[in-house]
């Protein structure tokens, strides 16, 4: 076999093949084989009709196809290998020859992973947000845990913001009382937001026994979107006692003894969660100025498949979940579908840049994942789909996708490394440290998940090929 290796631009080539006729053979007996299984030739038993039988009754172009059919893949495969092309997705090919014993030439067009430079990262600077937790910060966090102890106590009066009220509601569209529609002892926090639109001023100045009809767009059940008549009855007025704030507070909220104990935990957690949401800042931001650096190619079928992949994925699973439409998402977000589109796209091309950038950091930086970073990665993974780690872990197996974790995490490591590398200050000057960040691995892994959500598209193409 023969091969030649033409550039159609930088994230494309034409492989042109020339395979002697004698290098079909193997192909040929598996063809011959598989037709002497699949016919019947009066006077031969199955699976026995000579080679020349079969030639005559079902012409030798049948054989030919069929051997072609199964050798293509073999010669591709090696033509990409003796040429050392890092491919992406399936080939278009195309057969320009095919002589009866002589030659078969064929060309595969196909995209590549472009060739990057990576300049020197050393010099990047970037800016975020500054630690600090005020006095009301921690009276906030305060006031949450007390308001989770609230206590309730029934009232004879009207209901106000903050009241509990159970209720029962009846929805109607179109006049025709919803199946899903009915619901009773529902219990409402007014001015919580979490029911319907609408439902707190229904409520509000009304006693146990009470009555209000108002209209609302339902968010979801079989009639989600759309304009709804709401009666809402009032079965009780509920009013809510928080407990005072002292240290028998703190010993019922928490395993401190004293309230300035528990304030002083308070402001150590809040710390803790802007110091985390400092160091993702910095690596979004480290990240977006790498990219701004790198020239980066981005192959166009890819591009194009990833972008319907995303679309898929929102429409048919996170909307769907919703019970929403793509057009009531958009006019939720106040979008066109052409802002829509743009954003698609731009996400689509930042996803396929990052992964592109930080897969040739790994090899540049010689970065490998062992056991322990990977498990490590396959549990926060199962954790967040809802799955128990081995119920994660045989999904991965089964499906192929070991190779895809691994490059999650060296992804994650690449990006440690030129975050270690930048210089980070807050916004009031300081230079921020964040190499004391134990889990800064793992916070860089969800930084790059985050900006490339896995490129899915990309992700089968390399499942597939």
């Amino acid at each position: 076999m023969k091969s030649a290796v033409e550039t159609l631009n930088p994230t494309r080539v034409r492989l042109s093949i020339e395979v002697p006729f004698e290098e079909l053979k193997d192909s040929l007996d598996a063809a011959y084989k598989k037709i002497n299984q699949q016919v019947t030739v009066k006077g031969f038993r199955k699976g026995k009709i000579p080679a020349r039988v079969i030639d005559q009754r079902f012409g030798r172009g049948a054989v030919l196809e069929e051997a072609v059919n199964d050798a293509l893949p073999k010669f591709y495969t090696e033509a990409v290998n003796e040429a050392e092309i890092d491919v992406l997705g399936q080939p278009e090919v195309d057969i320009t020859e095919l002589k009866d014993g002589e030659t078969l030439n064929f060309t595969a067009e196909v995209d590549v992973r472009p060739a990057i430079e990576i300049p020197d990262y050393s010099g990047i600077e970037v800016e975020v947000d500054a630690v600090e937790v005020s006095d009301e910060d921690v009276d906030k966090a305060v006031t949450e845990l007390r308001e989770r102890f609230a206590s309730t106590s029934p009232v004879e009066r009207a209901a106000e913001d903050g009241d509990v009220v159970t209720i029962d509601l009846e929805a109607k569209v179109d006049g025709e009382v919803l199946e899903d529609g009915v619901a009773s002892g529902v219990s409402y926090t007014i001015g919580s937001g979490e029911l319907l639109d609408g439902i707190d001023d229904a409520v509000k100045g009304l006693e146990a026994g009470g009555e209000a009809t108002f209209t609302s767009e339902l968010k979801g059940g079989s009639a989600a979107g759309k304009e709804a008549e709401v009666t809402v009855k009032v079965t009780q007025v509920a009013a809510r006692e928080l407990p005072e704030l002292d240290d028998e507070f703190a010993q019922l909220a928490s395993e401190f003894d004293t309230l300035e104990e528990l304030r002083a935990d308070s402001r150590k957690r809040l710390e803790n969660m802007k110091q985390y949401d400092q160091a993702t800042q910095a690596q979004e931001r480290v990240l977006e100025k790498l990219l701004e650096l790198v020239e980066v190619p981005v192959p166009e079928k890819l591009l194009e498949d990833e972008i319907n992949t995303r679309k898929h994925n929102l429409e048919h699973h996170q909307l769907g979940q919703m019970g929403l439409d793509l057009a009531k998402y958009l006019e939720i977000q106040g979008k066109t579908e052409e802002e829509f589109d743009t954003e698609t796209k731009e996400a689509a091309v930042k996803g396929i840049k990052t992964q592109f950038v930080l897969d040739e950091l790994v090899k540049r930086e010689k970065l490998n994942v062992n056991q322990e970073e990977l498990t490590e990665h396959l549990m926060r993974r199962a954790a967040s789909s809802g799955m128990s780690p081995d119920q994660f872990a045989q999904a991965v197996v089964e499906g192929g996708q070991v190779p895809l974790l691994v490059g999650e995490v060296a992804r994650g490591k690449a990006l440690a490394v030129v975050v270690e590398a930048a210089t980070v200050k807050d916004t009031n000057g300081e230079v921020v440290d964040l190499e004391d960040d134990e889990d800064e691995t793992a916070e860089t892994v969800e930084t790059v998940e985050a900006a490339s959500e896995e490129t899915p598209a990309e992700a089968e193409e390399k499942t597939e090929g």
